[in-house]
This record gives C-alpha cells, structure tokens and sequence, in this order.
C-alpha cells in the first residue's frame, strides 16, 4: 500500500526532531497532546504505543507516564513480544491515522501548520525507521515508505480537498480499541 519512496531533501518538508521546523507533525512533539477518555496524553506516540495493548492497562498507565514520546516508545518495547495485539500489524496504519486525526481535532493551531506545507511532501527524517519514516541513503536522498509523512499527506490534502475539515472528532471502527480499561471514545 506504501512503497519504498526516494525524496529529495530540498523539496520537501522534513522533520527529525521535535523542536526543528515541522517537528509539531513528530508523534515525538509535546506541543500538542491529547484528551481521550478524560486522560490527558503529552503526545501521539504514546498513545499510539499504548494502542497496542488493549488488554493490559497497566502497560498503558506505565507507558503513557513517559515524559516524551521516546520514552512511552522505550517503555512498550517490554511488553511487545508478550502482549501486542494479535493484529497490530494489520491495524497499526488505521491507528496511527486515527492518533493524527484527533491531534489534529484538538489542536486547531496545528491546523496552519500543516497547511503550510502546501503541495510539498511531509516526510519523517529517521536513523533507521523506513517504514513510517525515511533515512538518508546519501547526501540529499531521502528513502523509505514514509508512512507517517503519507498519513500527513492525505489529511492535508482533505482539508484542501474539502473531504474532511477535521472539526469534528475523528471516530474509528477499529475493535477492542481500548484504553486503561475504557474504549476510546
């Protein structure tokens, strides 16, 4: 669904880092965090590491407690071989899009943000992740599926499009999709 993608650097609007230019759009950013279930969550990659474990809410607790988003990254990877969902991998894209969606949602100011990337791909800089990132394959090439960039892609360009203005809370149809003992609302 997403291929391997090479990028020229220049043309295209990177992030690596939270704090750098587009590093608001970074799961890893604290700028702008979410509510869900009245639970307040510092960032999207802790929630979307927490989704991974519907059925064991302490996991969630300890992960959402992260003071970044690395840090609720670190703290899931004990718990993954244990007791990730039987069908992450088939799901982790739909979750992913909808932790985006509802920082968007909540978030309005991010709004400017990302339409100020106009029509240029959004694309997730990484050291090794080319899945939902890319890498520097050499100098000014940037390669990978850079799902997560795609993601940011597609949500632009349904503002633009006037398919989703993203004013209303996003919903998902994703089963056993909990949180510390609460479906996510």
């Amino acid at each position: 669904m997403y291929p391997e993608i090479s990028y020229i650097k220049a043309n295209v609007c990177f992030f690596s880092k939270a704090g750098e230019q587009w590093g608001e759009l970074s799961n890893m950013s604290n700028a702008y965090g979410v509510n869900i279930n009245g639970q307040r969550i510092k960032n999207t990659e802790a929630l979307y590491q927490a989704c991974r474990f519907p059925n064991n809410p302490e996991a969630q607790v300890e992960i959402l407690a992260g003071h970044s988003g690395m840090s609720s990254k670190m703290t899931s990877k004990k718990y993954r071989v244990a007791h990730t969902r039987t069908d992450w991998r088939d799901i982790r894209i739909e979750v992913m899009k909808y932790c985006l969606a509802l920082k968007l949602y909540q978030n309005p100011p991010l709004r400017k943000i990302l339409l100020a990337t106009e029509n240029a791909p959004i694309v997730e800089l990484s050291h090794k992740d080319t899945f939902w990132g890319t890498v520097e394959k050499e100098k000014g090439v940037l390669v990978g599926q850079n799902v997560l960039g795609q993601l940011w892609c597609e949500i632009r360009d349904n503002i633009i499009n006037g398919v989703c203005d993203y004013k209303s809370r996003p919903t998902s149809e994703i089963e056993n999709f909990m949180l510390i003992g609460q479906q996510i609302k």
